[in-house]
């Protein structure tokens, strides 16, 4: 090759660089790539409405998730999908309702029990998330995202095997998109919040060191290894679900408070806020803040007391279903704010997708709505329905069996003895003491009918009524 031929090609390959930088598909590509959020799912077990300081309980320290809610936005009418954990993590990891999933009830519940009164059987439901779904962490593993799984799954309990083993390990998080599993597995409990904790996939290091304080490091070795590039941490914590187990200090400390019934409930859950705060201080260290979105909430009430709230854990009254909810995106959502649009768990799988500018196939079911025009005061919020599907017996078995919907201020609860409804105003109710049914009759026959018809429409399962 002469000179001259040199000089011409190098122009050519010159041209041909501009060409490529100047492709618009390259750098739009390029920029989502930089600007994808990292995404931190943060759910409590059995953590009620009134269980955080910045709820209103002046008897709990709650400082780090106070910190937080003085940083984003907190939700006064937040639900989760249901009154029991294996539904609404379900329904959390896929976008369905329970009742379309047809995971009523926590695994494995109580399938041959029959309430003496009423002579019902729960409905026939699934114990295990299917493999069939697609779950959140594969759309975000597809994408690009590193995916690591700490804490409670409790969407794996399926007995029996085939020829590659036991069932119940090959539903487990690793198995569901996750790149990394610490904890996850059928258990709804731990034997033990102080190690040997008795869960099979977290491995031995300290004698008497608490759950949260090794779930924490575990996400925050996690969080140090992806700091560069998207990753999705979901940190579902065993707190504060039962046994009651917290360090004696904080148990003694709470001893003092007047006023507070349960000290060491109230000591477990200043644990799993110091945990908790443990890894928000290493995303603020790391300079990650700006660019992850973190969503905290439970996934069912309290199973104590959950005043000024009904009932608690397995029923559907608000005690049950009502529960804490904080998002903070800094830049993104207006720190210190709070919302009382009525929002579910079902929301995070479309709200995920849309802050990180996944697409959603047109014909994919979701029966969440995307929380990202509401954070951002960048649309319109058009739902104005929640629904609820409980047709089994919770752990302790004295639920009554039945489905609810959330319309405005409105709430109604249709019982499948019966076929009775109850109506009650929460925004002047919130305790729900007042039965609106009879001065209420057209509304209460509105909202029932379309219950009614939303079950019919995600082919609700029906409890069995068995002959005497």
């Amino acid at each position: 090759m002469n000179l001259v031929q040199a000089f011409s090609s190098a122009i050519v390959l010159m041209g041909l660089l501009q060409v490529h930088a100047a492709n618009p598909t390259d750098v739009a590509v390029s920029k989502e790539k930089s600007s994808r959020p990292n995404i931190v799912l943060i759910m409590a077990d059995d953590l009620g409405w009134m269980d955080l300081h910045c709820q209103g309980n002046d008897l709990l320290d709650t400082p780090a998730l106070d910190k937080l809610a003085t940083q984003g936005v907190r939700f006064t009418n937040g639900y989760a999908a249901a009154a029991v954990c294996t539904p609404t993590r379900a329904a959390m990891m896929t976008g369905h309702s329970p009742a379309r999933l047809g995971i009523t009830n926590h695994a494995p519940g109580n399938p041959d029990h029959v309430d003496k009164k009423t002579q019902l059987k729960g409905a026939d439901w699934t114990t295990y998330l299917s493999l069939n779904h697609t779950t959140i962490a594969e759309r975000l593993k597809q994408a690009g995202y590193a995916t690591g799984f700490v804490g409670k799954w409790h969407l794996s309990h399926r007995p029996g095997k085939d020829a590659q083993g036991l069932f119940e390990p090959q539903l487990r998080p690793e198995f569901q998109g996750f790149d990394l599993n610490i904890g996850g597995c059928r258990m709804g409990g731990p034997p033990s919040y102080f190690e040997p904790y008795g869960i099979p996939n977290i491995a031995p290091r300290k004698e008497g060191e608490y759950l949260p304080e090794r779930i924490a490091d575990e996400s925050i070795h996690f969080i140090q290894q992806h700091k560069d590039d998207p990753f999705f941490l979901c940190l579902w914590n065993y707190s504060v679900h039962y046994p009651i187990q917290a360090p004696q200090h904080l148990i003694e400390k709470y001893k003092k408070r007047d006023g507070l019934e349960n000290p060491s409930y109230a000591a477990m859950i200043e644990g799993m806020d110091t945990s908790i705060g443990r890894i928000l201080n290493q995303i603020d260290e790391l300079n990650l803040s700006k660019n992850t979105l973190l969503i905290f909430t439970s996934d069912n009430g309290s199973l104590f007391g959950n005043q000024p709230l009904r009932k608690n854990k397995g029923y559907l009254y608000e005690g049950g279903i009502r529960v804490p909810w904080i998002v903070r995106w800094p830049g993104k959502i207006d720190a210190g704010t709070t919302c009382d649009t009525p929002i579910i768990s079902t929301d995070v799988f479309p709200t995920i997708l849309e802050a990180t500018g996944i697409d959603t196939p047109k014909d994919e079911i979701c029966d969440g709505q995307s929380l990202v025009p509401l954070l951002t005061n960048t649309g319109e919020w058009k739902r104005q329905s929640l629904y609820f599907h409980s047709p089994n017996y919770a752990f302790h078995k004295r639920n009554r069996l039945g489905s609810a919907i959330r319309h405005g201020d409105h709430k109604l609860i249709r019982w499948f003895d019966d076929d009775s409804v109850e109506l009650y105003d929460l925004k002047t109710d919130l305790g729900e003491k007042q039965n609106l049914a009879k001065q209420k009759p057209e509304l209460a026959a509105t909202l029932k009918k379309q219950l009614e018809d939303w079950c019919q429409s995600v082919d609700a399962r029906k409890p069995i009524k068995v002959d005497q």
